[in-house]
């Protein structure tokens, strides 16, 4: 039998400035939690959050943008089930032995629900106000790469010396070590086809972009002959989707309804046509349509969150018929 694609969501931690209208940091953090236990209850698979430290992508307000890791630890004393993942922690803000370090207890605390996601950074504003260098593109995917080698080795080797073009480590140790073995799941988020992708052929377990389904499959197509010039099998690999969810009854409400795009300056019907955007069937064969292509998870964000109409319809209304195709 077919494996069944797992869905899980991104929840907001205030990057967008989607939270400030909730009131203080206490109210808002109250509303993050309680989206994540609605997400449990409704039987979603994870939980995700990003890892920025101010707004994006303007950094001239003052709103309240939580620190990813921390959530993560919180959510994993808050919830029993549904997996904790980050989309994506960033190699600019922590060193590859301090990561190693918080992943592994976060693993153990949680009882082995951790994903770990990581990419290369892209806000440079944040960065620079937080005071760490911010290399180009090519430097720092190779950090990616290395930061990667670092923290599986101290998974997964009792004592790490490493002193590689921008680590260096002597006789170091991470213990606990994680409770999932080898190592919890390792997510690498990006598509750039000569050097990202390249970094997810020979390290990650998982990988996530976003797109139509034709493009979710060029990119794939491209991984996967990085894979074969390693002599790796494409199919070890877990492809996984990332964008926006919006869920209304009617094409009218989600013209009314929408924000605009994020990060791109797109017009709706090209946000559309790249988001799970529609009626609960809609969205249910645009993931259909996907899953063809090879993806076997879903870590979309909700448009409308924090407001939760998404959030609920998609466990309720789009799950069942993604789980059990012979009902869409």
């Amino acid at each position: 039998m077919a494996r069944q694609p797992e869905l899980g969501v991104m929840l907001p931690l205030g990057w967008r400035g989607e939270l400030t209208p909730l009131g203080d940091p206490p109210a808002q953090w109250g509303r993050l939690r309680e989206l994540a236990l609605t997400a449990e209850a409704l039987d979603l698979d994870s939980v995700w959050v990003s890892d920025h430290l101010m707004t994006v992508p303007s950094v001239a307000g003052h709103d309240a943008v939580f620190e990813c890791w921390t959530v993560t630890a919180a959510l994993a004393q808050a919830t029993t089930r549904v997996r904790l993942g980050q989309l994506a922690s960033c190699p600019v803000f922590r060193s590859p032995a301090l990561t190693a370090k918080i992943a592994a207890t976060l693993d153990v605390i949680s009882g082995g629900r951790l994903e770990w996601g990581v990419g290369a950074g892209w806000h440079e504003a944040e960065a620079l106000a937080y005071g760490y260098e911010f290399p180009a593109a090519p430097a720092r995917i190779a950090l990616l790469e290395e930061h990667i080698d670092v923290v599986r080795a101290l998974w997964t080797q009792p004592d790490v010396s490493h002193h590689g073009a921008r680590f260096h480590l002597n006789d170091a140790q991470c213990d606990p070590k994680p409770v999932q073995r080898p190592h919890p799941p390792i997510l690498v988020a990006g598509s750039g086809p000569r050097r990202t992708l390249r970094v997810v052929a020979r390290l990650a377990d998982r990988a996530n972009w976003g797109g139509d389904p034709r493009t979710f499959s060029r990119t794939a197509a491209i991984l996967r002959a990085h894979c074969d010039h390693i002599g790796r099998d494409l199919a070890t690999i877990d492809l996984t989707w990332g964008g926006e969810l919006f869920i209304r009854d009617h094409e009218s409400d989600l013209r009314a309804q929408w924000r605009g795009a994020a990060l791109q300056n797109d017009s709706f019907e090209a946000w559309r046509d790249r988001s799970l955007a529609g009626t609960p069937e809609q969205v249910a064969e645009k993931m259909h349509a996907l899953v063809d292509v090879g993806c076997r998870a879903f870590i979309p964000w909700c448009h409308d969150s924090p407001a939760d109409e998404t959030l609920v319809r998609y466990a309720t209304e789009v799950a069942p018929r993604v789980r059990r195709p012979g009902n869409a």
